[in-house]
């Protein structure tokens, strides 16, 4: 079995963005020569995501209305996290929208169903963090 691990960079100039990685996660699969086997992409920072949805302007709209509401940013003090820092509602976005997924790769492609797209979401952003690529396979 072959193995291939890669590291994505991403720098979101909001506190808040979801960003579409599937191009990025594709590459990753392309360069690691696997043909079958499974594609892990996970969140390597505790304030932020990925996840896998449609790639519609509409829904990511409500995304954030919905995450806003869970665990809204303010007032601030409302957290016991906070303190040093003001990023508790970032912390609690990611618990709900979840820190990695897993595809299948079938015949050197990524096996989605119909519409979905690989999300990297950012709840505490303006800073750099990195998403893991990890697929396994022959």
């Amino acid at each position: 079995m072959k193995s291939h691990r890669e590291e994505l960079w991403f720098e979101a100039p909001a506190r808040r963005a979801l960003i579409n990685i599937t191009p990025q996660v594709e590459k990753c699969l392309r360069d690691s020569g696997i043909r079958e086997g499974l594609c892990l992409v996970n969140a390597m920072h505790i304030t932020a995501s990925v996840f896998i949805n449609d790639d519609e302007r509409g829904l990511h709209l409500d995304f954030e209305r919905w995450l806003e509401k869970l665990a809204p940013e303010k007032p601030h003090d409302q957290y016991h996290h906070n303190g040093a820092e003001d990023n508790a509602d970032a912390h609690l976005k990611r618990s709900i929208m979840g820190r990695e997924v897993v595809v299948a790769v079938t015949d050197g492609r990524l096996d989605f169903g119909p519409w979905e797209q690989i999300f990297y979401g950012e709840f505490d952003g303006m800073r750099r963090k990195r998403v893991l690529v990890k697929i396994i396979g022959e």
